[in-house]
């Protein structure tokens, strides 16, 4: 008996981290619901429990749902070394609506956000979101929608854009978007007189960028080199990167891990 009143008593002065409400019920190909919706989760390697963490929100391709993100390598072998809490919402019937505005895609994005609130302790202020194809599409309209309302530092978009005439309400702090010269799915966009920097100007209007700087270019991995356009002179210190590789539709080997080191002020590795 004594030892039962004992072990009551640690559990009443236990830190709530520790009772809750940071639940491991759902994680990996079990996903956490929201409604009659539901996302999934993968947690850093590392976690205490405790700290608050930096999340990265992440849109699944066309076909496909939030299992694949929190499995990826590309992915999630970023976000799991970085400290950082990776969330994968699941579309509906596995693709997104994103073409118009604030779609019900675009409430429940915000609504998963505030349900990993309630289920880990997160820094606000390292908020991203990130997409591969239609969900690099749904990470922009995420971001034109409600990129200052849910204070999203940075978006990270890869090969898939909104329309460049699209008049977006919000924006995020930062944008960041890689896309393959010779894309066949989701084609790059040139602008007038081949403009190469096309892809990023709806939101080069958005924060009110000045000329953009081209910079050296960069490998993460040997055999894949990056060309780098960076507008750094925007309003409020916002700022916008263009990545240009000259492969095709796929996420690039270390990507999403170089955008997140430099974001975090983190020493750039791979994987």
């Amino acid at each position: 008996m004594k030892y039962a009143i004992a072990l009551l008593l640690a559990l009443v002065t236990l830190p709530a981290h520790a009772m809750g409400p940071w639940k491991r019920d759902c994680l990996l190909d079990v996903p956490c619901a929201v409604g009659d919706r539901s996302y999934h989760v993968r947690e850093p390697d590392d976690w205490d429990g405790e700290t608050a963490m930096p999340v990265l929100i992440h849109f699944h391709g066309w076909q496909r749902t939030g299992a694949l993100p929190v499995q990826h390598q590309r992915i999630s072998g970023a976000t799991r070394r970085r400290g950082v809490l990776l969330i994968a919402p699941n579309g509906l019937r596995k693709t997104w609506n994103m073409w118009s505005p604030d779609t019900e895609d675009v409430a429940f994005a915000q609504a998963v956000l505030e349900d990993v609130a309630k289920r880990y302790p997160i820094d606000r202020d390292n908020i991203f979101i990130s997409g591969y194809s239609y969900g690099s599409i749904m990470a922009w309209r995420v971001a034109c929608d409600r990129g200052g309302q849910m204070n999203v530092r940075a978006m990270l978009g890869i090969s898939g854009t909104l329309s460049q005439a699209e008049d977006c309400a919000q924006s995020p702090t930062h944008v960041r978007h890689v896309h393959g010269l010779n894309d066949n799915v989701l084609d790059f966009e040139y602008g007038a007189n081949g403009d190469a920097t096309f892809p990023v100007a709806l939101w080069r209007r958005q924060m009110g960028c000045g000329d953009g700087n081209v910079q050296s270019s960069y490998n993460v991995v040997d055999f894949l080199t990056f060309q780098r356009t960076k507008w750094a002179d925007c309003a409020k210190g916002t700022g916008v990167v263009l990545d240009t590789h000259p492969g095709g539709h796929f996420i690039p080997h270390g990507w999403i891990g170089r955008q997140l080191d430099d974001l975090l002020g983190r020493v750039p590795t791979y994987p």
